[in-house]
C-alpha cells in the first residue's frame, strides 16, 4: 500500500478518501478510511431492493443507498418491464450483502440522487469487497457515470469492458 496525499493504492484499486461533511442528513457516514482489508462499517444491509438499491441502516435511521457508478438490469422500477439479466443482478447483490451484512458506506461529491436515495460506494466489512466493483467484474452492472460521483468511473468502465470480453454475465445472457 502506498499513499499519495489523499489516495490510497491497493493493488490495481484506488480509494478516494473522502474528506468532507458528513453530518445532517447522512446521519453517521464516516469520513475515515480504514488500511486493511476489513472495514470497520457504519451501516447494516436491512433489504436489498434491486442488484444496484439497497436498504441500510446507518445511526438508527433507514436510508435507501444507489450504489454509485453502475446500472444494473431493472427489476422494480414503475412503468418498466423486468429487463435481461434484472434478477440474477439481485439475487447476486442479495448473495453477497445479506440481511445483517455490515457494510461500509462511503459518499462521492454528491451525498443524495433527485430521488432522494444516498449515493455511496458499498464496501462489505467483513473482507473489503467492493460491491459496485464486484458487479462491474462479474458482469451484472453496466457503468454509470454521473459527474460529479465520478471517482472510479474508469475502474467501472475497466471491469466493464473485460466483463464484456470474457463474455460474463448480461454480456452474455442480453442482446440489443
Amino acid at each position: 500500500m502506498e499513499r499519495h496525499g489523499t489516495r490510497w493504492w491497493f493493488g490495481g484499486l484506488t480509494v478516494m478518501l473522502l474528506v468532507g461533511g458528513c453530518g445532517g442528513g447522512d446521519r453517521g457516514i464516516s469520513s475515515q478510511h480504514s488500511v486493511s482489508t476489513a472495514f470497520a462499517p457504519n451501516a447494516i444491509v436491512t433489504r436489498v431492493i434491486d442488484g444496484d438499491t439497497i436498504d441500510a441502516t446507518i445511526g438508527g435511521h433507514t436510508e435507501r443507498v444507489r450504489l454509485i457508478g453502475i446500472d444494473t438490469p431493472e427489476t422494480k422500477k414503475p412503468n418498466t418491464p423486468i429487463q435481461c439479466y434484472g434478477p440474477e443482478a439481485s439475487d447476486f447483490t442479495k448473495h453477497v450483502l445479506a440481511e445483517g451484512t455490515a457494510v461500509l458506506i462511503r459518499r462521492d461529491a454528491e451525498a443524495r440522487d433527485d430521488y432522494g436515495r444516498l449515493l455511496g460506494y458499498v464496501y462489505r466489512s467483513s473482507d473489503g469487497l467492493f460491491v459496485n466493483l464486484e458487479l462491474a467484474e462479474r458482469g451484472y452492472a453496466r457503468p454509470l457515470s454521473i459527474a460529479p460521483n465520478t471517482t472510479f468511473a474508469a475502474d467501472f468502465v475497466r471491469a466493464a469492458r473485460d466483463a464484456e470480453a470474457a463474455n460474463r454475465g448480461l454480456w452474455a445472457a442480453c442482446t440489443g
